[in-house]
């Protein structure tokens, strides 16, 4: 019998073995203040928990032999559900943001592309340069470089260039992301 439980979306957090559902023979046993108490068979480590009147949870069934603690089983679920909020909590999606422009595209209008990004890099997203060329354009894509050139030295002072400017079809790329 597998004990499962789930956290409000739904979402399993752990399958722990409790108690009786451990088959193993052998196992390593922590106590409850975290102290090694070696290996032993399932019986004596089963004794301990019930001596100390909480449950065996195997909580590394991997390992050779699998690892059990003694601990309370609904502080010890309690506890693990509180420390995913925590991590997910500190986790953060980086979005790449895509900033188009055209190989005859005039200074002043360049200066508000380059402000944008500014602004998506301070906030810690991926910038994703993209020159876009139609028709004629296509012929002189080399001569167009140095426009993605002068946006990633505009923003050299907060940016690096993750990906080099690099020619994909009627397009050329450049990613640029936050200095760390």
């Amino acid at each position: 019998m597998l004990s499962t439980f789930f956290m409000q979306e739904g979402k399993t957090i752990s399958e722990l073995f409790i108690n009786e559902q451990i088959r193993d023979k052998e196992v390593r046993v922590i106590g409850e203040n975290g102290e090694q108490l070696g290996i032993m068979s399932i019986r004596e480590a089963m004794q301990l928990a019930e001596e100390a009147g909480v449950d065996l949870v195997k909580i590394a069934p991997t390992a050779k032999p699998p690892v059990c603690k003694i601990v309370d089983y609904g502080k010890f679920k309690y506890e693990q559900t509180r420390k995913e909020k925590e991590a997910k909590k500190k986790q953060r999606v980086i979005e790449i943001k895509e900033i188009r422009l055209s190989p005859n595209i005039d200074s002043n209008d360049l200066n508000t592309k380059i402000n944008a990004a500014r602004k998506f890099l301070t906030k810690g997203d991926r910038v994703k340069i993209t020159l876009r060329f139609r028709g004629r354009e296509m012929a002189h894509m080399a001569s167009s470089k140095h426009i993605l050139d002068d946006f990633a030295q505009a923003l050299s002072d907060i940016s690096t260039v993750e990906k080099a400017p690099k020619v994909e079809g009627r397009s050329m790329t450049m990613f640029l992301t936050e200095k760390r």
